[in-house]
């Protein structure tokens, strides 16, 4: 609702800016509210500290993919890999019927973990070799930017259940 707002101020719907600039200050601060209750209640529960600290040992994985991922997937730490993936829909799936076969794609989930998630990924492939390096040789072998970051995203939640299972930080 905040990005509406600061959309119809860009508009520049005449006369009505300083109640679109109210409204948006209105925003921000549930907004900062909101955030302070969350960062509140990570430091304040020590398993929850922890566990945000792991998260955070992974590069790209910053304050909001580390709480999403401890409000969202409850589950990191306790599945395979295909089935935390599946879960968080970053699973292909074939679109396969008799002789044919589809396109495999993603689909279902949890969107707000993926959409954390390929945020996260945007980081990792800047800051660290290891996901830059993965990134760029399905590139190189033709991928499209988007299906290679979703790939990435995918690897990123991979590690967090790794990580979240074995209780070890990354190690780059």
């Amino acid at each position: 609702m905040r990005q509406q707002e600061k959309n119809r101020l860009a508009d520049g719907s005449e006369g009505w800016q300083e109640s679109i600039r109210r409204m948006i200050e209105a925003f921000d601060r549930e907004i900062a509210t909101c955030e302070a209750t969350i960062r509140d209640l990570v430091r304040s529960r020590a398993e929850l500290r922890r566990l945000e600290a792991l998260l955070r040992s992974i590069p790209g994985i910053g304050p909001v993919a580390a709480t999403t991922l401890l409000a969202l997937m409850p589950e990191l730490g306790r599945l395979s890999p295909k089935q935390i993936a599946a879960l968080a829909g970053l699973a292909p799936f074939a679109r396969d019927s008799g002789r044919f076969r589809g396109q495999r794609s993603i689909l279902g989930g949890r969107k707000r973990v993926r959409d954390a998630l390929y945020m996260g990924a945007l980081a990792a492939i800047r800051h660290c070799p290891r996901f830059k390096t993965f990134f760029q040789t399905l590139r190189d072998a033709g991928k499209p930017f988007k299906l290679a970051l979703v790939a990435v995203s995918r690897k990123l939640l991979v590690t967090a259940n790794a990580v979240i299972r074995d209780q070890i930080p990354f190690h780059a």
